[in-house]
């Protein structure tokens, strides 16, 4: 009879151990969609500026159009991917492609005494930074998630259920660096 209470005492305590190590799984989880969401939101407040960005530009430099179809299509790129890592590659090409854009506004001395360009650049400028600490926010919380679905208790409970996701990574050392404007 004691055997038995014993048995099922120690089936609850391990059932209570195992809901807790998935509940803080499931949390972790929760976590990193949460942390894409403000990258998405920074994303999209980059991607709407944009527009306003070019044409302003196309007032003045109107010959650079090679530079301001690649801000569009990378633009693009960004508003059409459906997954973090595309949207991630995307993003990567975007930064590029602006800041191409911004150099070229180095020789136009009207252009960048344009207040409406300044203000835009300046928005641009304060956006890239929050993404830049957004996307940080992202790879600390998508490393606590692979941490506890890879290390030993987490890995018994994650079993096939929880993959391992990846973090915000940059391939070119020049995109690393957000955009910076000169004013």
């Amino acid at each position: 009879m004691i055997v038995g209470i014993v048995i099922v005492a120690l089936v609850v305590v391990l059932f209570f151990i195992w809901m807790s190590i998935n509940n803080g799984i499931v949390q972790k989880n929760n976590k990193c969609d949460a942390a894409w969401q403000t990258i998405d939101a920074q994303l999209q407040r980059r991607n709407d500026l944009i527009p306003n960005l070019v044409e302003t530009v196309k007032g003045y430099a109107a010959h650079e159009s090679g530079t301001l179809e690649a801000v569009t299509a990378a633009r693009n790129a960004v508003a059409t991917a459906t997954t973090p890592e595309t949207k991630m590659e995307a993003s990567g090409q975007l930064t590029q492609a602006l800041r191409g854009l911004l150099a070229v506004s180095e020789a136009y001395p009207d252009l960048k005494a344009n207040a409406n360009f300044s203000q835009l650049q300046a928005d641009l400028t304060d956006t890239e930074n929050k993404i830049s600490y957004a996307r940080m926010s992202y790879n600390d919380m998508v490393l606590d998630y692979n941490n506890a679905i890879q290390t030993f208790p987490g890995t018994l409970v994650a079993g096939s259920k929880y993959k391992p996701r990846t973090g915000f990574t940059v391939e070119d050392p020049a995109v690393r660096q957000a955009p910076q404007v000169k004013f």
